[in-house]
């Protein structure tokens, strides 16, 4: 029986840090047409999620939680064409966020599969628990 508990702690660390991978993929999104409000100020910055594997002693086994969320520096940031924007230079040009929607629907897809198979192991093993109840009444 705590074999099986041991595999709900593990797939719950999982669907814990992929809520929070969705969470920043949707901050994300949510600002990737976000012009900055004031001229010379840098628009909104992708952020990036990164995990790491860590030894749990009560459940004997390697879980997985939230290293950090940092800004993505390796991504350009683009421009676009707005005269009339209080932030366009001179040529008329706005710098706009380093995020590109495609990336970040990939990535919101490959989260939620993954969330998905850890919840899918959650339920099996916790009907495995059940069953074995039952059976020991």
């Amino acid at each position: 029986m705590a074999d099986l508990l041991s595999t709900m702690k593990i797939s719950g660390s999982g669907m814990k840090v992929q809520s929070e991978r969705v969470r920043v993929i949707a901050q994300n999104m949510a600002n990737a047409d976000t012009a900055p409000s004031k001229a010379g100020e840098l628009p909104y910055t992708r952020k990036t999620i990164s995990f790491k594997n860590y030894m749990d002693k009560d459940v004997g086994a390697e879980m997985v939680e939230v290293d950090k969320i940092s800004q993505d520096k390796t991504a350009e940031y683009t421009k676009k064409y707005m005269p009339g924007h209080p932030s366009a230079d001179a040529d008329g040009y706005v710098t706009m966020p380093n995020v590109t929607s495609l990336i970040e629907m990939m990535d919101m897809r490959e989260a939620s599969k993954s969330y998905e198979a850890n919840m899918g192991m959650y339920t099996q093993t916790r009907e495995m628990a059940s069953k074995t109840i039952d059976i020991l009444r």
